[in-house]
């Protein structure tokens, strides 16, 4: 069971890369911010029925959670936009090299000071030669 989490998280990384590649060319098609806003409408139709059919959380409790809480789909609206942007550029994989280094540099920081709310892991230095490694694999995926 321990194996079950990380094999989603491969799962999400899957179709984060086949939706960049998706969204890259969409955006082109009919302008970068607009492919954002349709992704995000039909992400959001999908999410709508999967609330209603299969949710069994507490939508209401919305109002009582700190309104910081609700940036995370304005977060999300920035990722896809330059997503849209970059891939089309530079390819897939450079792009999700950057985006992973720093979804794993800022990781690090929150986990390291404990942010939002999150468990305290402090960074070692495994973790800082991880990263480092992180600048050296996006040198090597943009360097031409």
């Amino acid at each position: 069971m321990k194996i079950l989490f990380p094999l989603l998280a491969v799962l999400g990384g899957i179709t984060i890369a086949i939706q960049g590649q998706i969204n890259g060319g969409l955006g082109k098609k009919v302008g970068v911010i607009e492919a954002s806003f349709i992704s995000f409408g039909i992400g959001t139709l999908a999410l709508l029925f999967i609330v209603l059919f299969v949710g069994n959380g507490n939508i209401s409790a919305i109002a009582s959670v700190p309104k910081w809480q609700l940036t995370g789909g304005l977060l999300g609206a920035i990722y896809v936009i330059v997503i849209v942007l970059v891939v089309p550029r530079i390819g897939v994989a450079p792009t999700l090299v950057g985006v992973i280094a720093g979804q794993i540099i800022i990781g690090a920081v929150i986990d390291h000071f404990g942010l939002f709310g999150g468990v305290r892991i402090p960074l070692d230095a495994k973790k800082v030669a991880g990263i480092c490694l992180l600048f050296v694999s996006l040198y090597l995926f943009n360097h031409k």
